[in-house]
């Protein structure tokens, strides 16, 4: 006997968003290092940070998996854009948005803490401030050129924002 699955469809456009952000996120966490990598003495000093940064490569790939999981749940419209960062980042993005046309936004942090969502200008939708407890936040946008999305983790929030907008 089988087990019981779900098959949904994913747009590959949406796939491919995913993997560069997922990519993006391991390549940013290969990049760090630790100041005391590359000397010969202290081998125990050397092998807990490894040890560390092992542990927390993995989680934070599933925890940005976890993001667009989320993400892909509720897609819908046609693909206009999308992102992923680590909550210490921030996501501070533009993107061109059609005069008049709608679009939907979709935003999901998954960690621990909060953060501060905001668009420039303004009148795009009002400051709001985002859970990192897995919870999807929506917003109903119309475009009028050039729009600025800021999210900004609060102080000592971790884990990974995920972000998309969909054309409507």
């Amino acid at each position: 006997m089988v087990g019981n699955f779900v098959m949904t469809y994913v747009n590959p456009r949406v796939w491919l968003a995913g993997c560069a952000a997922a990519t993006s996120v391991l390549l940013l966490t290969s990049c760090t290092s630790d100041k005391g990598e590359g000397k010969a003495g202290g081998s125990s000093q050397s092998s807990a940070p490894s040890n560390s940064a092992a542990t927390t490569g993995p989680s934070e790939k599933k925890v940005t998996e976890q993001a667009q999981a989320a993400l892909a749940a509720v897609h819908s419209g046609r693909f206009f854009a999308a992102g992923a960062e680590r909550v210490t980042d921030g996501v501070h993005t533009e993107t061109v948005l059609s005069k008049g046309k709608n679009y939907k936004f979709n935003l999901v942090c998954v960690g621990s803490g909060s953060a501060q969502l905001s668009f420039t200008p303004a009148s795009t939708g009002p400051k709001v401030r985002v859970p990192c407890d897995q919870s999807l936040v929506q917003r109903r946008i119309t475009g009028d050129g050039p729009v600025r999305i800021n999210v900004d983790g609060a102080r000592g929030a971790t884990g990974v924002i995920a972000w998309q907008v969909d054309a409507i």
